[in-house]
């Protein structure tokens, strides 16, 4: 079973052994949607969101979240993040999440810029629930990454 990365021979999860890889700087983009309410968005706009400034407890979360992805997911290799950012984007039918992560290591970054996203996501949808219960997280993915052997990939 040594063709799957994460697998020993006799099949047991393992981590893989990273430290023979090249340090490189690397960096990942993800990209994510939450889809609301028109009622919602204008309270957002004009920062009426009762529970408070919504757009910034899901930013500070998405920052928060892409650090606690070795806690998260299982076999992640714990990395030092040199840079996370997450912009919020709203728009007429929800608001649009973007996360940039950063690192110069052994592993790349595109599992802590997805979480990112993801948390920042959930942060959002609680934020707004009171007003949109029917609030959908959609469209989660990367978009780039860059550095190691595979050099840059863009969807």
């Amino acid at each position: 079973m040594t063709e799957f990365t994460h697998l020993d021979d006799t099949g047991s999860a393992r981590m893989v052994d990273v430290s023979s890889k090249d340090v490189s700087a690397r960096t990942a983009t993800a990209t994510g949607f939450v889809r609301l309410s028109p009622d919602c968005v204008a309270l957002l706009r004009a920062g009426d969101i009762p529970k408070g400034d919504a757009l910034s407890v899901a930013r500070i979360a998405g920052i928060m979240g892409a650090k606690r992805v070795p806690d998260l997911v299982p076999l992640c290799h714990p990395i030092a993040l040199h840079g996370v950012t997450v912009d919020l984007e709203i728009q007429d039918d929800g608001v649009a999440i973007t996360a940039v992560t950063r690192t110069a290591d052994r592993t790349g970054v595109e599992m802590e810029a997805l979480t990112s996203v993801s948390v920042a996501a959930l942060a959002l949808v609680d934020m707004v629930k009171a007003v949109d219960p029917a609030a959908v997280i959609t469209d989660v993915r990367v978009e780039e990454k860059t550095g190691g052997k595979t050099g840059v990939w863009r969807r």
